[in-house]
């Protein structure tokens, strides 16, 4: 049996967070260059087939407190720092998605599937 279009659209969107966050986890990251990072992350992302758009923001609160605790300029760039949506569009299946922290673990899911 084909996959339906909505299974195919939701697929597409876990490609993109797979390669969203193993891309980019582990870029050193500051409060200064957090912004050009998350920018750049969208624009990156927003390249693949059938992504309409990418939202990333960087939760900065965390990221201060894990640069103090390492007494550092900088850190490593983890889900934990990150609230991320997008909008796939396959063959007009259009899939909201979201990445947040949920008990301490950077959460990937399916918001709504609409054809």
């Amino acid at each position: 049996m084909d996959p339906t279009t909505p299974q195919v659209a939701c697929f597409e969107a876990g490609i993109k967070f797979g390669s969203l966050y193993h891309q980019f986890a582990g870029t050193p990251v500051s409060p200064d260059s957090a912004d050009s990072l998350a920018a750049a992350i969208e624009e990156a992302i927003e390249n693949q087939p059938h992504c309409e758009s990418v939202t990333v923001e960087v939760r900065e609160a965390p990221l201060r407190e894990a640069i103090a605790a390492a007494g550092a300029d900088y850190t490593e760039l983890t889900g934990r720092f990150l609230d991320v949506s997008m909008t796939i569009d396959y063959e007009g299946c259009v899939v909201e998605t979201s990445m947040a922290m949920e008990d301490g673990y950077p959460l990937m899911q399916v918001d709504s599937v609409s054809e």
